[in-house]
């Protein structure tokens, strides 16, 4: 269940932030989902794909404030992307699984994980990865039988392409 509220809303930004709650139970948010900058996500004993990829997001950091006890959050980031872990709570086993953590920053999007993880993890996906994990899913298969029917292209291999498909000359 994902619900836009406005309970975070500080002087400084009037941006709302979308609420993802997921318990006990499995959810992706894939594609063109959201168009906040700002997300809360509320999980437990639960698993939770996030497409942080979307063109739609306006240009700008990020924010994800996490709640998760018992709980998998696999974030889907464009590449270049810099993540920003030091907001974040990590008790017990909890960990944040980033191959490219390391990696100097590109000038790409910055995203700002804040929140408590419980015995929990969030998984970083970027580039070829991340459209894999999409494109892998039941969403992506209707999500391309309406791109096929409409004449478009799907949105969740790479969300971050806009357009529809190019027209190309019959013979």
């Amino acid at each position: 269940m994902s619900t836009p509220h406005d309970m975070n809303k500080d002087s400084n930004n009037t941006e709302e932030t979308v609420l993802v709650e997921v318990y006990y139970t499995s959810e992706k948010k894939l594609g063109h989902w959201t168009e906040s900058r700002r997300i809360e996500v509320r999980a437990r004993r639960s698993s939770l794909h996030l497409d942080l990829r979307s063109h739609r997001i306006p240009d700008g950091e990020i924010t994800v404030h996490l709640t998760a006890e018992r709980s998998t959050v696999k974030l889907l980031v464009p590449d270049g992307s810099t993540l920003d872990e030091t907001g974040l709570e990590l008790p017990d086993n909890s960990k944040v699984k980033d191959a490219q953590r390391h990696a100097p920053g590109t000038g790409g999007r910055r995203i700002r994980l804040t929140g408590r993880l419980q015995h929990s993890e969030v998984r970083v996906s970027r580039g070829g990865m991340a459209n894999l994990s999409s494109m892998f899913t039941r969403e992506f298969v209707e999500e391309a039988r309406r791109a096929h029917r409409d004449g478009d292209h799907p949105a969740l291999p790479d969300p971050s392409r806009p357009g529809p498909r190019p027209e190309s000359d019959s013979v």
